[in-house]
């Protein structure tokens, strides 16, 4: 059997690993607090049993089944029940929530694992001459809803998992381009980077589980984008497998070849074909890495801080800010403070900013990096720091900056517990311009408790700046409740109220985690009707008989009449 390894099939992660909130003791009074959930009464769901779930059959013939076998091997070709469950979904709440509660409605009918771009391509050809569909699968951590078979496909689904093409092929120092496989995730791929001191400086919340074919897939944007740029901009050259061919994208400094090929690939989830391989811009690992902590006394002040910043001639590599809600949970998940950091942190602190005027329930949490050479590093905090104070803030040393490193990628495991615990905890981003930024932020969190309100629910919503650009930027939500008796109602009633107050306010329905089917619905919106014309009239012509990824972005119904393969 391959041994590609897999996220488990009920939760995020690997098994053995969670989160834990005996050791933050301001953590259940916190939750008590924003939600009405009692951590220390509430009983916390077991692992749920495979056993139980109920799987659809698979509908691939066996001489289909056959024929990718003699492709990949037959090791490489499965139709084992949790193989296909593992492939069913995404990480989403919406998924989990489906999964843990036995709702599968269609499964992906076989998992190959193909070795090359050879195989995909041999798997891609026999998949559309059989009228097959053919579903791309990396890492398995979208949350947008990309990955799933539509219930209705009466067609053999084919999950097609770029596990075994996780090589950095080569790299080309002059330009600092390396070419990498699709199915590299980002840890392998970044230790294959640095054993020759590389870096690709792109570091997605999914980072752990998730490959470089998805980032682009879906436009991904990392946590250090303010320096190294959105995939969008880190992502060169293309390699991507179509019916009877390859299209091909050089790693180009810039082109003028007509209207962009690459920008139709990147977002495009797998509707144009199977990404398999990625040239990317790469750069010399910094010698220098700090992230600094910093206090502003509300939201207002702090966002117009990073505006500055972002003008500036300031390139620092992460400008982060949290807002009030957000950065009372990052204090309650502190563990437990002895000694001077008990003392620094529980009196001095606060003493500080209370001498200033400062309202302690209003303060907001930022992080800003900076990297490259001791005397850039240098220069830039200095910018920064001047930009920092005029605005009213307060720098607090590295400290609190190494702790938000070392636990960038957990997040998603705290969503997991609450879930044990019978909780909602999800997600939604956008991007928008400076000037609607702060309207933006308020009507989000005013539309969250409205939709709390119409569901009974004690609900929570909270937020981050991240992902600067000249003309706006990144706000990250964060929302929480405790389920009721419809949790997929009450879940849709309040990411249905928040996605709605983006584009009301100016914003993007996505940012960086896509379209699939989860924000298909406010596409309209987003990109205008003709916008969405353009997009039909490119998907049904370079997949006219939809058998990649039906139904993702646009819904099929959308999509000029069909024609099936003769």
């Amino acid at each position: 059997m391959t041994d590609v390894k897999h996220m488990k099939w009920w939760g995020w992660g690997i098994d053995g690993v969670g989160f834990h909130h005996e050791d933050k003791p301001a953590f259940a009074p916190f939750v008590l607090k924003a939600v009405g959930l009692n951590l220390n009464t509430a009983e916390r769901a077991s692992e749920p049993a495979f056993a139980d779930l109920k799987v659809p059959a698979s509908i691939a013939g066996p001489e289909f089944i056959a024929g990718l076998a003699a492709i990949v091997g037959e090791d490489n070709v499965s139709i084992d029940d949790k193989l296909r469950v593992v492939h069913t979904y995404g990480k989403s709440l919406r998924d989990l929530v489906r999964i843990r509660n036995n709702w599968i409605e269609r499964s992906p009918d076989v998992v190959v694992y193909p070795a090359n771009e050879a195989e995909v391509q041999r798997v891609v050809d026999a998949a559309v001459a059989a009228n097959a569909v053919i579903i791309p699968f990396g890492g398995g951590s979208n949350i947008a809803g990309s990955l799933e078979p539509l219930p209705s496909e009466t067609r053999p689904v084919v999950s097609l998992d770029l596990g075994r093409l996780r090589e950095v092929v080569a790299i080309d120092t002059d330009s600092g381009l390396a070419r990498i496989q699709a199915g590299s995730q980002g840890p392998d791929l970044e230790a294959q980077l640095n054993a020759h001191g590389w870096t690709i400086g792109h570091f997605p919340d999914s980072f752990t589980h998730s490959t470089v074919g998805g980032w682009v897939a879906t436009r991904s944007s990392g946590m250090q984008s303010d320096k190294y740029g959105d995939i969008a901009d880190i992502a060169r050259g293309l390699r991507v497998v179509r019916p009877g061919g390859v299209l091909v994208l050089h790693p180009l400094p810039s082109t003028s070849s007509g209207p962009s090929l690459r920008e139709m690939i990147l977002g495009s989830e797998g509707k144009l074909g199977v990404i398999t391989e990625v040239t990317v811009q790469v750069h010399r690992i910094p010698a220098k890495r700090d992230v600094y902590a910093y206090f502003f006394p509300n939201w207002k002040s702090g966002i117009a801080a990073m505006q500055e910043i972002a003008e500036s001639d300031a390139s620092p590599s992460i400008t982060r800010i949290s807002d009030a809600k957000e950065t009372g949970l990052s204090l309650a998940t502190s563990k437990n403070r002895k000694g001077l950091d008990k003392f620094i942190a529980g009196k001095v602190l606060p003493g500080i900013m209370k001498s200033k005027g400062w309202t302690l329930e209003d303060i907001c949490l930022s992080f800003i990096g900076y990297e490259g050479s001791v005397s850039h590093a240098k220069l830039q905090k200095k910018l920064v720091d001047a930009i920092v104070k005029k605005h009213g803030g307060l720098g607090v040393g590295k400290g609190p900056g190494v702790l938000y490193d070392q636990k960038k990628f957990d997040t998603p495991y705290l969503r997991d517990f609450l879930l044990d615990m019978g909780a909602a905890g999800d997600v939604s981003e956008t991007a928008a311009p400076w000037s609607k930024l702060v309207e933006l932020h308020a009507n989000a969190h005013a539309a969250a408790q409205k939709a709390y309100d119409s569901i009974g629910a004690q609900g929570w919503i909270m937020s981050h700046m991240s992902h600067s650009y000249r003309s706006g930027a990144c706000l990250y939500f964060t929302f929480a409740f405790v389920f009721g008796d419809d949790p997929i109602g009450e879940y849709d009633t309040v990411k249905s109220a928040i996605q709605q107050a983006f584009v009301d306010n100016g914003g993007t329905i996505s940012h960086h985690h896509g379209v699939g089917l989860e924000h298909s619905p406010w596409l309209s919106q987003d990109v205008s009707p003709e916008g969405v014309k353009v997009l039909a009239g490119l998907f049904s012509s370079a997949d006219p008989t939809n058998n990649f990824n039906p139904g993702k972005v646009l819904p099929s119904s959308m999509l000029p009449s069909q024609v099936l393969p003769s």
